[in-house]
């Protein structure tokens, strides 16, 4: 599935549904490379912006992006979001991950599905991806 189809399908989901695939969608983010374990708690990768403790790495594998995530399990509705993410995204060109709609939150119906603390702090999560993934896409 690609980021328009993910779209695409929240559009066409009630709230309830909505909230139901991000519940769905928490059991499913992989657990951290064990390589990463060690760096998990450096404040470089928290998003600082979520009340909810979520670590992002990027990382470009050539001309793709390798994204990993560490999020609670006591935040299933933030850990869903993020596992869509790592889903849609790992794998993918970087300038996928930097194109990403600004709007994202607002476009998946989340902003009507989730209080506004959580929406902000799901909206400094794509920022955070859509800047990182911009910085690699000028690298080497």
């Amino acid at each position: 599935m690609t980021i328009d189809k993910l779209i695409r399908r929240f559009q066409g989901a009630d709230k309830q549904l909505r909230l139901e695939t991000l519940l769905e969608a928490s059991k499913r983010l992989p657990d951290l490379p064990a390589r990463l374990q060690e760096d998990r708690d450096r404040e470089a990768h928290r998003i600082t912006e979520c009340q909810t403790p979520v670590f992002l790495w990027l990382e470009r594998d050539g001309d793709t992006l390798r994204l990993a995530a560490d999020v609670p399990r006591e935040s299933p509705t933030v850990r869903g979001f993020v596992s869509l993410l790592v889903r849609e995204l790992d794998g993918q060109p970087v300038a996928v991950a930097a194109a990403l709609p600004a709007d994202l939150i607002h476009m998946l119906g989340l902003d009507e599905a989730l209080g506004m603390m959580r929406t902000q702090g799901l909206t400094a999560i794509v920022q955070r991806i859509r800047r990182l993934a911009g910085t690699l896409v000028d690298s080497p």
